[in-house]
């Protein structure tokens, strides 16, 4: 059946989510030696299939190329040996992770004789809607089955043929380790009425999680009837505190915005306070230019090193992901927070500081999915953190906050066990 036309792209993606909600009762009852096993599987795939997952990912690098993508989205799209073999790292923790389905997280006795426990399970069918990274079908998938889901992936129409390339792979292990192969699915088209029709399944999908540009996440947000998971953007900040160690602070400051500028945790503001800026800023200034980073900076910062443009309000609000930062010199860390408060995205800001007490404060006061203290923002990472990969990173409260990983794509049920008890 062909793709074309809205109709046929729900009735498609409706077979696609009925398999997938079949293969999530079958997942979510697998032993957790066979997960693991079949993780071991696709992860040795991927491993020893990799030049065809190069050649697919060149055929979407030569595509990018033709249509003028940007460096930024280039950047995200390609596969190079490393990062494959980071997906290959990932899946091979996430696979010798505990099993987070069953573990029984709280449990009490109450008065009339019975016994009230709280149980993890699995969240069901999950839907990922991504742009540009292949690493996400990897991680994604992974991830959803180690928690026993089941997931549907619609990915980028630029990483098309790297995703599929994945995808197969994943597919053909799960079946080779006798785990239903539509556990894990991709939506092929790279119509936009596919994700229309996923947006509106919510009888047969648990939970949707975009991962992209803001213009994806908005378009997820206001046409799913489905639960979404999702950060708008990273618009992260790194604050200089009057009492920080500067070569510390000039290589935290370095590192969260150049080691990887395309990336959300990557520093797109740079506060420094007035009592430290003319002998910091003049340092960083060095530093950035030796990496190509152009300055907006406020008129403080303009007064005393040079910039390229004179920092806004709009600037402020914008996630570059690329060589761009803004600087702006403010009075504490009061004002600090309060920008922060102001033009942040609830995704990770730091601290560089040698005071306790500021520290304390910035932690406290900061409401962010990850708070640093003394450590670049790049840090903020499911894998970094031991989650063994992430699905992606939550600025919602609800249901997770911060890099979600295996725990975070379960939830969690009411179990009572008593000997004939009646109220």
């Amino acid at each position: 059946m062909s793709w074309n036309g809205d109709g046929l792209a729900t009735e498609q993606v409706r077979r696609i989510c009925e398999r997938a909600r079949v293969a999530a009762r079958r997942v979510a009852r697998l032993e957790s030696e066979t997960k693991v096993a079949a993780l071991i599987r696709v992860a040795e795939s991927i491993r020893s299939r990799r030049d065809d997952l190069k050649e697919a990912n060149q055929k979407d690098l030569k595509a990018g190329r033709a249509k003028g993508r940007g460096d930024a989205l280039m950047d995200r799209l390609e596969l190079t040996d490393a990062r494959i073999d980071q997906m290959v790292a990932g899946i091979e923790e996430i696979a010798g992770m505990s099993d987070p389905v069953g573990e029984v997280v709280s449990q009490w006795n109450r008065p009339g004789g019975f016994e009230v426990g709280r149980v993890r399970i699995p969240l069901g069918v999950i839907g990922i809607v991504y742009e540009s990274r292949p690493n996400v079908t990897a991680d994604a998938s992974a991830l959803s089955f180690k928690a026993g889901n089941a997931t549907i992936l619609r990915g980028g129409s630029e990483a098309i043929s790297s995703n599929l390339a994945i995808v197969s792979l994943i597919r053909d292990a799960l079946e080779a380790s006798g785990v239903d192969h539509n556990a894990v699915q991709m939506i092929e088209t790279t119509e936009r009425e596919a994700v229309g029709a996923l947006l509106k399944q919510n009888d047969l999908v648990d939970v949707i999680i975009p991962r992209g540009g803001k213009g994806l996440i908005r378009r997820v947000v206001e046409e799913s009837t489905i639960p979404v998971i999702k950060h708008f953007e990273g618009i992260c900040h790194v604050y200089i505190h009057s009492d920080a160690d500067i070569e510390m602070a000039l290589a935290i400051a370095v590192n969260a915005k150049v080691q990887r500028p395309s990336t959300c945790n990557s520093m797109e503001t740079l506060l420094v306070d007035e009592s430290i800026a003319s002998g910091f800023l003049p340092k960083i200034a060095s530093e950035f230019s030796r990496f190509g980073v152009k300055i907006y900076g406020c008129s403080k910062t303009a007064g005393l090193i040079a910039v390229d443009s004179e920092a806004t309000a709009e600037d402020f609000s914008t996630e570059y992901l690329g060589l761009i930062c803004n600087i702006r010199v403010v009075s504490g860390i009061e004002a600090a927070i309060d920008h922060i408060e102001t033009y942040g995205s609830n995704h990770t800001d730091a601290i560089v500081t040698q005071s306790y007490s500021a520290a304390r404060r910035f932690t406290r006061e900061v409401d962010s999915s990850s708070v640093m203290v003394n450590a670049s923002t790049r840090l903020a990472d499911g894998a970094l953190y031991g989650l063994g990969a992430e699905i992606g990173i939550s600025t919602d409260k609800l249901h997770a906050f911060g890099p979600m990983g295996v725990k975070e794509l379960t939830t969690k049920k009411f179990v009572v066990r008593a000997e004939g008890a009646l109220r």
